[in-house]
Formats: structure tokens, sequence, C-alpha cells
């Protein structure tokens, strides 16, 4: 089927954030676009403000007539009503991976991977071109604090999306660009072990156009076997690798501002870069942003200038409050990136004492790395450990936050619910800085946690 032919969608789970941003694209070009969702939300809210139209019952007479495409997300359980109606009408089902794939064969696509960084990297690269002049188009995995949208419209064939790796679903897309941030273990349940997310990766290489270009973050072209590397240099790929084709350099902090100095081998340039991106992680993430800018031939001068103007990412270390006490919220849910939002708020606040909030997100994530979540929250001052958060999953038996609490070394520690967070916090008048760690909905305690601080 041609997307391009659909005059009607529907989408199932619309209000998720990568759904969403699909939803507005098909919007935004004149398609009648309608869907459902569980959960009435902030951002259903604001698609329901740019006249499309959703339901909040999975009851069959709310459906539309005169469907051409259901667009899919992962979340949706098999005994959805809509769904299983659907199903029986033979109308065309897609997973949202499987469209973006389709819309990345008809565009020159830009795809950024990895287990951690891609959302931030994917955000802040569209920043970058957009305020570079090009006319890209962006499917993003989170709002920018700007505009607090996570969809970019461009008129370019130019477009920058998230390839993410959970349930192999960028085995979809064939990108002319692709970044590899890391490949550290994750999403488990789905792979079974690392080999063969190794595996998921170098296909999704494999993928790349002819005469593309693949760039790497650290650490990643060590666990690319001889084999991988030899196939794609037969295939003509370019490898772009940090820390050897280009590099960052000379990092300082200054008035909670990152700068450092980004060089790249291609242009025999230095530059000094200006972020208000916190830490060394997003040292990395801004240096392969700018890697690709180069790639695309744009001016160094325009790029770092669009950096020192980026706002950021709402839920990426984005300071939620900050009138004596602070709260900082972070996305944080596999154990670097905890080690990174623990890192960069003791360098932030070296002096003061920094309680964190940490909800573990999935039973099967918690299984791999409990041990490793210990070790990385008992950097901080004091921890609230709230119950796991299980998403698509069903409960496991004998995983629990218990796992991780039991592992912490730190003398302030508490098991707490929703109950008792208030409260909680209300006995820890000495912490200068609150953190809310996670993936799931911490965000929704914000108003509370700041009426006690």
């Amino acid at each position: 089927m041609k997307l391009s032919e659909c005059k009607r969608i529907y989408f199932l789970g619309i209000g998720g954030i990568g759904m969403s941003a699909l939803a507005r694209y098909f919007n935004d070009v004149g398609m009648d676009v309608q869907g459902y969702d569980l959960v009435n939300s902030a951002l259903t809210q604001q698609l329901e403000r740019e006249d499309i139209i959703i339901n909040y019952s999975d009851e069959i007479a709310v459906i539309p007539e005169d469907i051409d495409l259901v667009v899919l997300t992962p979340a949706i359980p098999e005994d959805n009503k809509q769904y299983s109606w659907l199903r029986s009408k033979n109308i065309p089902i897609k997973k949202r991976a499987e469209v973006l794939g389709m819309l990345s064969r008809e565009r020159k696509t830009i795809a950024i991977s990895g287990t951690h960084g891609k959302t931030t990297t994917s955000c802040l690269l569209a920043h970058m071109l957009t305020q570079s002049g090009l006319e890209i188009s962006a499917f993003l995995g989170g709002l920018l604090a700007e505009g607090k949208t996570n969809y970019v419209k461009g008129s370019s064939d130019l477009v920058v999306l998230e390839a993410d790796e959970y349930d192999r679903s960028f085995l979809h897309l064939s990108p002319q660009i692709l970044v590899i941030i890391s490949m550290d273990a994750d999403h488990l349940d789905i792979y079974g072990d690392v080999e063969q997310m190794y595996l998921a990766y170098r296909q999704l290489t494999d993928q790349i156009v002819e005469g593309g270009i693949l760039i790497l973050g650290p650490g990643v072209y060590d666990l690319m076997s001889d084999e991988w590397i030899s196939d794609l240099n037969t295939s003509g790929i370019a490898i772009h690798r940090i820390h050897s084709d280009f590099d960052y350099e000379s990092v300082v902090v200054k008035d909670n501002r990152f700068q450092f100095k980004f060089k790249t081998n291609s242009q025999k340039q230095i530059v000094s870069v200006d972020s208000n991106l916190p830490g060394l992680h997003n040292v990395i993430n801004t240096t392969l942003a700018l890697e690709v800018g180069v790639a695309l031939r744009v001016s160094l001068s325009d790029l770092t200038r669009s950096i020192s103007s980026f706002k950021g990412i709402l839920r990426r270390f984005e300071t939620v409050y900050n009138k004596g006490r602070v709260l900082i919220d972070d996305y944080a849910h596999h154990p670097e990136e905890v080690s990174y939002a623990v890192k960069t708020i003791k360098q932030l606040y070296p002096n003061d004492k920094v309680l964190g909030i940490f909800q573990p997100h999935l039973y099967s994530r918690t299984s791999d790395f409990y041990k490793d979540f210990a070790k990385e929250l008992s950097g901080l001052d004091g921890v609230l450990l709230m119950p796991i958060y299980p998403a698509r999953e069903v409960p496991m038996d004998g995983v629990e936050s218990e796992l991780i609490y039991n592992l912490i070394t730190l003398d302030d520690k508490e098991l707490i619910n929703s109950d008792s967070l208030v409260e909680a916090i209300k006995t820890r008048s000495d912490y200068k800085v609150v953190m809310t760690i996670g993936a799931a909905d911490l965000e929704k305690y914000h108003k509370e946690i700041i009426k006690v601080i």
C-alpha cells in the first residue's frame, strides 16, 4: 500500500509519544486522523486541540467508517474490543515501526539508535538542523521543551527519527545516516541474550542505503566483529568513529553549562561548543549530532550556534523547580542511564545532599539489572524506592523493588508507595536537591513534591 493514497488513518494507542508524532504528521499532510487511547492525557488533549478526534472507550460504536489504515502500538492488548473488531474487518493494520519504515524508504533518513541517548540526540539534531536552515522533518521520542512537541514539520525529503531496538522495531528502517550511540544490554526479554541484540544491530547496519554513513559512539566499534566491519567496508558504508574520526576535548562546567571543543578530521577543524545540556553523556550526544551535521555538509558555525539555543527535552534531566531547593526529573531507566544521572547531579551540586526517588520500569529489566541499579543509586545521599512500574508486563515471581533496596549501601533508604511519598520527603528537609528517576509516571507527583520543598 502507498501511504499517500490513504485518506483516513485510525490510531490504536494514539497518546503514545511515538504514535502521537506520526498522528501529527498525517494530520499535517491533510489526512483525516482519528484514534483511541485508554488515558486522557496532556498529550491527547493537545492532539484534540489540533483537530484530531480521540475516543477513550474501546467500544466498537465509536470507530469511524471508511478507515484505510490502522496504526497499532504494541501496548494495545489482544483482547481490546476495537483491535479485535478491526482485525475481523480485514482493514490493513500496521505497527508504528512499520509505518515509520515506509516513510523512511520514501525519504533520506537519519536514524538515531542505541541503548541510551536516542531521544536527546535526535531532538538536539532536529533543532540544530532546523536552526541551520534545513527543512527537515522529525519524529521524536520526547517533547521538545520549546514548543512541547514531538514532531517537526519540514518541506525537504530529509527526516530525523529514533531507531527503537525494542521488539526489533528498527529493522523496518532504511537509513542514509545511522548513529549507534551505545550497545549496552537491554530488552533481554525480547532478545534472550546480548549477542542476539548485537545481531539485530548488525542487521540494522545492513539496511543502510548504498553510499550511506555509520556514526559510532564510544565503545561501539569494539563490540563489532571483524566480519561485521569487513562486510560494511565491502558495502561501501563509511564508518565514522568517535575518538578516532571526530572527538570532544577540554570539557569544563561554567555556570551550569557544559563547554568543550569539537574536532572533526574530515574538515580539519576545532570549534568551541557551549551547551545547557548537563553531563558528560550529553557532551557525547552533542558530539555525535555535530558529526551528523558535518556529514550533511552543514556549516559548523551554524551548528554550534544552534546548540547554545537548545532548551532541552521534557523529562531529560529537566529542572522542574529551582527556588532555594531544587527538583530535577530524569527519564533514566537503565543502570547506565541512572549512572549518568547520578554523576551529573553530583557534579552540578557537589556540596548539597541529593535525594533520589526511583521507580523501576519493567519486571524483566529489574530482574536483569537489580544489582547494577543498586550500585548506581548508592552514589546518591538518600533513596526513596517506589514499586515497579509494569507497563506492558505481568508480574514476575520474586521480582520486586526489594531486590534493589536490599543491595543499596546507603544508610538513608526507604521503600515507599504513592501514599507515603510526601511524608517521606517531609522528613528529609536537609536535602536541597530532589531527583525523580525513571521512565514511568513519577512526573504526576511533581506538584505534590514542589509543595513540600
